[in-house]
């Protein structure tokens, strides 16, 4: 970046006579000069506050008598130095900014695309918009990055310095939302397959929802109000850096003041905001370790979170840190005109940049969601086929859930797997997250039989478990029913095998289990 000049007054130099002045072998008319309010300083320019003119080397300008214009005058802010090392950094940042916008919409058209059909409780905007922040962050890096070539290019810093500053300024809140959608929706794709495996899972009412509704509002509100500190702010301030004086006296109080303070410090809690919003998904949908010690729930977060968003609250944690030092220390402040390099890229331009090169590489590696759960699902019907003895190919009606359902029922296992008890059956069904058992209430015992058989101390009349009591899993032995279902399974039906167990779900919240005519299970009824 181009040193900056010490500029002082410096006295007309004398013409041929009193009214006379050359100034870089120009005549000037001293009274005119006056008049206008026209004054020499030492860095080669001729300002009167409103009107600045180069007046050295091959700038050599003539003011007509009539006006007090100027002809063939180049003004102080013109692009008359060659790009630095500065503009020349930027020129390179930009262009990365750039092609990240590219390799952002094709993930955007990979995550953003719907394969199932529309379901309200999961909005597919919700994993749309971590891609919308980071095609803008990439947005305001390109203009900000650009500028800094004319920054370079300047005589004197004016518009392109504020410009640079102002998406620079941008670039923190927007990283900010972009790791927070990030974190946020992966929660919620924890929480919609285990939804999708076992649709009871969240049936009982905790302090879940109500905090999943409150830290977005909270985040945004801390995010809003870092850009309202920073933008709306009083630019033209950050131009006065002619000379050192303008930067220490006019430009370093405007960059430094309480606003810039407090921004820095918002912009800490709403990461720190997102920081909770990933433990509050560790902690609701993954499973916490068997022995609770302080050592293991530790390595317990650190393992279940994604190392993709460690990596990126890491980044976000270097910015922030460097927007609040920026904040008190003038040198080191990305507003400053001659600010090093180093700093500027290496502190504020590069977090960004990797921040959006990992989610895209992310983005790249991952399913779409929809296809990751028809793939779930595929995998559970090829379980729950060959478990009632149909391998390989299923044939097209066993895409009909009724006849599937029936067929599961009446079609004994194959005759070439080995015998299963009743122990392997339910272990298989849990693992398999066809059903989530729950422990018995206290009264249970076990008949001689192999039936387990629940105490229920409700009142004659009332649903078994309350009104809050989740599903229970009731295991039922086929001899147990053989007396109920003499009378029908004599004249007509499939023998049932004497290893074949029910897995009956038990009516809670309301669910009322109905029993068919042959005295099977037949269906649940919400109301």
């Amino acid at each position: 970046m181009t040193l900056l000049y010490i500029r002082g007054r410096t006295p007309f130099p004398p013409g041929a006579n009193a009214t006379d002045v050359i100034i870089n072998e120009v005549h000037f008319n001293r009274a005119e000069l006056d008049h206008y309010n026209y004054t020499l300083y030492s860095n080669g320019t001729l300002s009167n506050g409103t009107e600045c003119y180069l007046v050295f080397n091959q700038w050599r300008p003539h003011m007509s008598p009539a006006n007090g214009t100027f002809v063939n005058g180049t003004s102080c802010y013109s692009p008359v130095n060659n790009i630095g090392h500065h503009g020349s950094t930027g020129l390179v940042f930009a262009i990365l900014f750039v092609a990240s916008i590219f390799f952002s919409g094709l993930n955007l058209r990979k995550h953003g695309t719907r394969h199932l059909p529309v379901d309200r409780r999961w909005n597919i905007v919700g994993r749309r918009w971590k891609w919308y922040w980071l095609m803008a962050l990439a947005a305001c890096g390109t203009i900000s990055c650009f500028m800094s070539v004319d920054v370079d290019r300047d005589y004197l810093p004016h518009t392109p310095l504020v410009l640079q500053s102002v998406f620079y300024t941008v670039l923190t809140p927007l990283c900010m939302a972009a790791v927070w959608e990030g974190v946020r929706h992966w929660g919620s794709w924890q929480e919609r397959q285990i939804f999708d495996r076992d649709p009871y899972a969240f049936q009982t009412r905790s302090t879940r929802e109500y905090q999943e509704f409150l830290l977005p509002i909270l985040f945004y509100l801390c995010a809003l109000i870092t850009v309202f500190l920073t933008v709306p702010h009083n630019w033209s301030a950050i131009e006065k850096q002619g000379d050192p004086t303008q930067q220490y006296h006019i430009a370093r109080p405007a960059a430094t003041d309480v606003r810039w303070h407090a921004a820095g410090f918002t912009a800490l809690a709403g990461t720190l905001l997102t920081c909770y919003s990933l433990e509050h998904s560790i902690y609701r949908y993954k499973a916490p370790p068997t022995t609770p010690t302080p050592t293991s729930i530790l390595t317990f977060y650190l393992r279940a979170a994604p190392s993709q968003y460690l990596v990126a609250l890491a980044l976000l944690g270097i910015k922030i840190g460097y927007a609040i030092a920026a904040a008190y220390i003038w040198d080191v402040s990305p507003l400053r005109y001659d600010v090093p390099s180093g700093l500027l890229y290496g502190l504020g331009y590069t977090p960004a940049l990797l921040l959006i090169a990992l989610f895209n590489v992310c983005g790249f590696c991952e399913l779409n969601e929809d296809r990751a759960l028809l793939a779930n699902r595929d995998a559970f019907e090829s379980a729950l086929a060959d478990d009632v003895g149909i391998p390989g190919k299923r044939p097209p009606w066993w895409r009909k859930d009724r006849l599937r359902a029936i067929a599961r029922e009446i079609i004994p296992y194959s005759s070439h797997t080995s015998p299963r008890s009743d122990h392997d059956d339910m272990a298989r069904f849990v693992e398999l997250g066809i059903i989530k058992p729950h422990p018995q209430e206290e009264g249970g015992h076990l008949h001689e039989e192999g039936t387990q058989e629940v105490k229920d101390e409700t009142k004659e009349g009332e649903i078994p478990g309350g009104v809050d009591c989740p599903p229970r899993v009731t295991v039922r032995s086929t001899s147990e029913t053989s007396t109920t279902l003499a009378s029908t399974s004599s004249s007509s039906g499939p023998d049932l095998t004497t290893h074949r167990m029910e897995y009956v779900v038990q009516p809670g919240n309301g669910d009322v289990v109905e029993e068919g005519r042959d005295g099977m299970w037949t269906g649940v009824e919400r109301h």
